[in-house]
């Protein structure tokens, strides 16, 4: 895909499609009456018709009009004036662009980029029009013998500008948001891939072809060399599977200051998820191939920021293993020794994430890091509580969750920041084991973060629960890629 910005007319716009939008209530936009002032007044007319009400989320395509050199325009509905915010905004985009995806058009101008949003400039509105384009016209269908017939695909986009003065803020957006696009859509490839075929090798593969490919520093270890390091917890994990665990380990040296503090990502890479002993229900297990969107996500952010060239040093790591069942899968009573010298008593294999992650986290306190940011697909009590709109915030550092809340409203990929008082640890305690791997089901994904908590001591520390974001289950069945572009954003900022 290809992306311009500029200033112009839209009447005088030569393009395959010309997208313009629509109020409720059948009021124009100011580019839409520029094209309805050209066309005689037809767009007006069209509206006394009916045939468009500028309801969020419709649309109506008009061919040939006279008086306009573009083939076609799109008018798309922006729902209530006052209520035009950043969700109806980035709805605006997709709905142009899934029906631009029904047209022929190989070019389209998008006077979306236009609109006046309260509080957000030029740069937000182009970043967040590539990334909604980018995801519009993704696509997962490798698998396919026989892919779908598509359209003549939409290959250029230019984005209209207000002033003049926007177009280097606007090409400056235009080159972010394409590289956190890049590592969104490796995040969401790899996210949708069966476990058949992205097995634990695949994702060092994946790394270290990423490495190859951008400068980075890859290391990955096999079973072999987690048993010296003695990471117990991630070895119990793995035991039931006939796929041999792995820890992968990417760096990004892009700071002045080549020993510099990096920051490290920390992603759950679970394969596939059977609840192990503590086998799920066979309803939608099938989407337990997401469990390693925490480790696909920082994969896609380690490769957003290559593309950026960062001036920051990150490292990423991934412990990747499936959790299946089996005569030698650890079972429910067994005590496990981890990394830290801590014992942990596993009364649930289904609570796996949590276990592979420890020993991640005291893996990362050799870089003697700046923050740690572990990114994981943990509880379904985090479904529960926040949905599928904003992932679950943890930290034990409130200025580094003012960070990532921040960078989650500036790239839209919002985050909440929620609770780790000691109150919630009371739960963890076992009669024998320094503490078990599950508490309560009450304030389940606070209490699997106090877990977490107790193995990240040495650092600034932030757990975001993706369970919620980071794929989408019925008819958009699919990986999300969030959330790279929090991650991005993130540490663009500790970058400036």
């Amino acid at each position: 895909m290809e992306f311009s910005i500029k200033s112009g007319s839209p009447e005088k716009q030569r393009a395959g499609c010309v997208v313009v939008g629509v109020f409720e209530g059948r009021k124009l936009s100011t580019s839409a009456q520029a094209i309805d002032q050209a066309a005689k007044g037809f767009l007006t007319e069209v509206m006394k018709r009916g045939d468009h009400e500028g309801k969020a989320g419709t649309t109506l395509l008009l061919h040939c009009l006279t008086g306009l050199p573009s083939d076609r325009v799109l008018l798309v509905g922006l729902g209530k004036e006052r209520e035009l915010g950043e969700s109806a905004y980035r709805k605006a985009i997709d709905t142009a662009v899934k029906a631009l995806r029904t047209t022929g058009a190989t070019d389209a101008t998008f006077f979306l980029t236009e609109l006046a949003l309260r509080k957000r400039d030029t740069a937000f509105k182009v970043e967040q029009a590539v990334l909604g384009i980018m995801e519009g016209m993704y696509r997962f269908d490798r698998m396919k013998s026989k892919p779908p017939e598509q359209k003549r695909a939409l290959r250029k986009v230019m984005l209209q500008v207000a002033r003049r003065s926007d177009i280097a803020p606007g090409e400056a957006a235009v080159a972010r948001a394409m590289a956190v696009a890049e590592g969104v859509g490796l995040a969401r490839d790899l996210g949708n891939l069966p476990a058949n075929h992205c097995t634990p090798a695949h994702l060092a593969s994946e790394a270290q072809s990423l490495a190859r490919q951008h400068g980075l520093a890859c290391e990955v270890l096999d079973q072999k060399d987690l048993e010296k390091l003695g990471m117990g917890a991630f070895l119990a994990v793995a035991r039931g599977s006939r796929q041999p665990p792995k820890l992968i380990v990417l760096e990004h040296r892009g700071a002045k200051k080549k020993d510099a503090p990096p920051v490290v990502l920390v992603g759950k890479g679970v394969t596939f998820d059977t609840g192990g002993i503590s086998l799920k229900p066979a309803a939608e297990m099938d989407e337990m191939k997401y469990d390693m969107c925490g480790a696909a996500s920082v994969l896609g952010t380690m490769k957003a920021i290559a593309l950026m060239k960062l001036p920051l040093n990150v490292v990423g790591i991934v412990p990747a293993t499936e959790n299946m069942p089996g005569g030698n899968a650890v079972k429910p009573g067994d005590v496990v020794t981890t990394m830290s010298g801590k014992t942990v008593e596993i009364l649930n294999t289904d609570a796996e994430g949590r276990l592979i992650l420890c020993d991640a986290l005291t893996y990362a306190e050799r870089y003697k890091p700046a923050a740690v940011v572990d990114i994981a697909t943990l509880t379904g009590a985090m479904v529960i509580a926040l949905g599928h709109v904003a992932t679950g915030l943890f930290a034990n550092t409130d200025s580094l969750a003012r960070e990532l809340v921040h960078a989650g409203e500036a790239s839209w990929d919002r985050a909440w920041h929620l609770p780790l008082w000691d109150d919630y640890q009371e739960g963890l305690k076992s009669n024998f084991a320094d503490f078990p791997n599950i508490a309560s089901r009450a304030g389940g994904a606070i209490t699997a973060a106090c877990f977490l908590e107790r193995f990240a001591k040495a650092y600034p520390w932030a757990h975001l629960d993706i369970a919620g974001t980071a794929w989408k289950s019925g008819a958009d069945k699919g990986a999300t890629g969030r959330p790279v572009a929090l991650l991005a954003n993130f540490l663009t900022r500790r970058s400036a």
